[in-house]
């Protein structure tokens, strides 16, 4: 059975910061693409930030320059560290991976809340 446990969400005011982890475990499935998504209430869930395994990262416009993705392969964990925040990064953050770039993840977390304050 494949788990994604994601941490580190919560409530902050704009402008500051929160670290979110997602430590993926279980056998037979693949972590070669990495990612956190977020969805708010009527809306679609959205990408924020990939990594493929010792590839380069892809953030959405909305997170560039505040957010950063990263890996630790040895651990099956992604993070994401979320900076500048501002209310409209307000929603559940969830993590998942998957075998490949371009293709449907096939496996995720739960999800965490972020929710920013003006």
């Amino acid at each position: 059975q494949v788990q994604l446990v994601e941490s580190g969400g919560g409530l902050v005011q704009a402008g500051g910061s929160l670290r979110l982890s997602c430590a993926a475990s279980g056998s037979g499935f693949s972590t070669n693409v990495m990612g956190w998504y977020r969805q708010v209430p009527g809306k679609q869930r959205e990408l924020v930030a990939i990594i493929p395994r010792g590839g380069i990262p892809n953030y959405a416009d909305s997170v560039k320059g505040r957010f950063t993705i990263s890996r630790d392969n040895a651990k099956n964990t992604v993070y994401l560290q979320m900076n500048s925040l501002k209310p409209e990064d307000t929603a559940v953050y969830y993590c998942a991976t998957g075998p490949y770039l371009n293709r449907p993840m096939t496996f995720w977390g739960q999800g965490t809340q972020v929710t920013v304050s003006s």
